[in-house]
Parts: C-alpha cells; structure tokens; sequence
C-alpha cells in the first residue's frame, strides 16, 4: 500500500508560478512510475506529466509543455510539480499518482493521491 498526499495548490493570477508537492508513504517510493493528473470542472481527468523511476525521464502533456517541471527525490519519498506561467485553463483538482507500470495513464495507476486545488484567475 502506499499512501499520497499532495499540498501546495492554491489560488493565483494568471502568469504566476505553484509548486505542487506530493508525499508518499508506504512501500519504497522509487519503485514506482509517478504521474500528475488533473480535472477540471466537467471534464475527463487528464494527464499532466509523468516521471521515471530514477527522475531521469520526463513526459508532459502538450498543453503543460515548456511551462511544468516535474521533479522526484527519492531520498524524501517526495515529487515535485512547478508550474509556471499559470493560465485560467489551468484550474484544476490536481492528482498525484503511482504505478508499478512503465508507462503511466489513468487506466493503470495503482494509487492516487486526494487531491489539491489549482485555480487561477484571470
């Protein structure tokens, strides 16, 4: 079992920066793939980013790409999510996730996080 927990959302102008942290708990973290998700309201949950095992390996959804960093240090069992350049279409519930799979999407993440707020205001 492993237990997530993000923190760092919030409310903010548009152009500005979040950091989004994710904590985990339980089984060693660095066995897992780790993903950022998130829903906007009325919409399907969509993917943000995804990171490797070791950190060395990123993949971001195009609408975050070249404005979202993700980051893991194994050594705190933590990930990280700067988002920069925020935009309104960027308000969202954002979810961390694990998988155990090499690649990681919504159909295959073997925990999820509760959940922070994102919004950003125009």
């Amino acid at each position: 079992q492993v237990r997530l927990v993000e923190s760092g959302g919030g409310l903010v102008q548009a152009g500005s920066s979040l950091r989004l942290s994710c904590a985990a708990s339980g089984r060693p973290f660095s066995n897992y793939v780790m993903g950022w998700f998130r829903r906007a309201p009325g919409k399907e949950r969509e993917f943000v980013a995804a990171i490797s095992r070791s950190g060395g390996s990123t993949n971001y959804g195009d609408s975050v790409k070249g404005r979202f960093t993700f980051s893991r240090d194994n050594a705190k069992n933590t990930q990280y999510l700067q988002m920069n350049s925020l935009k309104p279409e960027d308000t969202a519930v954002y979810f961390c996730a694990a998988s155990v799979s090499p690649i990681v999407t919504t159909s295959n993440v073997n925990y999820w996080g509760q959940g922070t707020q994102v919004t950003v205001s125009s």
